[in-house]
Order: structure tokens, then sequence, then C-alpha cells
């Protein structure tokens, strides 16, 4: 994943942190590997739905290496922004929150860093 030079990256815990400098909004990525077998289309929508409360409106999508699918809600005063992703046997759970004032305000540009995820090997 490409980070551009208005935003910061960190890894936390588990999760990746990629902010934007003027603190509009933030990403967060954490990681799944099935120890068989590849994930489905069905099997990451069927995740996504059992994740959220709410009844959303998911769309498949592809960025970088990953296709999956993406919803976008809000919640207790935030915009978020969902993905569940996959190449093989790798899942990234993606959100993007920010204040509800700065909804859109960063969609292309994380539109665009989500763009570059590529999947690496292990060879």
């Amino acid at each position: 994943m490409v980070v551009p030079p208005e935003w910061w990256a960190e890894e936390e815990d588990d999760s990746i942190l990629v902010g934007d400098l003027d603190d509009v909004g933030c990403i967060e990525i954490s990681t799944l590997h099935k120890e068989s077998g590849d994930f489905s289309a069905e099997e990451l929508l069927a995740i996504a739905e059992s994740e959220l409360s709410q009844k959303v409106q998911w769309k498949s999508l592809t960025r970088g290496d990953f296709e999956g699918w993406t919803a976008s809600f809000s919640e207790e005063g935030a915009a978020i922004r969902e993905w569940y992703l996959a190449a093989g046997a790798m899942l990234l759970f993606v959100t993007y929150s920010c204040d509800l004032d700065n909804r859109g305000m960063d969609d292309a540009a994380v539109d665009e860093i989500l763009d570059t995820l590529l999947l690496l090997s292990s060879d």
C-alpha cells in the first residue's frame, strides 16, 4: 500500500492505522489469514453482514489485488466506510471513519490509497 506524503501510517497491536495530516479521518486495517482454502465472495459477504448490527447495502468492488465488499453508514456521530477485501487466503478488514461533518471529504484519497493494496508472496 502506498501512503501519500500528506498522510501518516503506523502499526499498532494487530492493525495498521493510516490518517491524513489534517486529522479529518483515519483508516484502520486488520488482517485475517485463512488456514486452508481461499475466501469466496459469498463467504466475505456473510462475514461482513454478520459484523454489523444495522442493515446496510453492500457493494462488490476491487481494490488493488483484493476483491470484496464495501458499505457506508453513520454511527454515533461518525461517518464510516467499511471494506471486507480478500486475495486468496488473506482477508483485510478496513474501516475509515471521520466526523459526520467531514463525510466524503477524504473519499477519493482513501480510494486511491486502497487501490494500491498489493498481496506480496512469501517466496
